[in-house]
């Protein structure tokens, strides 16, 4: 309970500390705080909300620059991760 409760905390500091807006190939901005819907998901292995997969699916060129940025790789590259973009109908990117 206390690593959950770590991780939930570590991502709300990350996401609202990051100044970054990374922009995607199709020039479509990335906000993290965006996918705040699917920590539930991510963090206590919940079914992802229709939010939650509707901004997945929004954010989906934006994984690849989640994924090399070390504020957010421990929470897109976990197997939790993954079974919630199957779950959502987003293919993981291979960067």
């Amino acid at each position: 309970m206390k690593f959950m409760t770590l991780m939930v905390i570590t991502f709300v500091i990350i996401v609202l500390s990051s100044p970054i807006l990374m922009k995607a190939e199709e020039t479509q901005s990335c906000v993290p705080m965006e996918l705040m819907p699917c920590l539930p998901a991510m963090t206590k292995r919940e079914q992802p909300t229709k939010d939650c997969c509707e901004n997945l699916i929004k954010q989906k060129t934006c994984l690849c620059d989640y994924i090399k940025n070390p504020l957010y790789s421990m929470f897109t590259i976990s197997l939790v991760a993954c079974k919630v973009l199957e779950t959502c109908n987003v293919p993981y990117t291979s960067c």
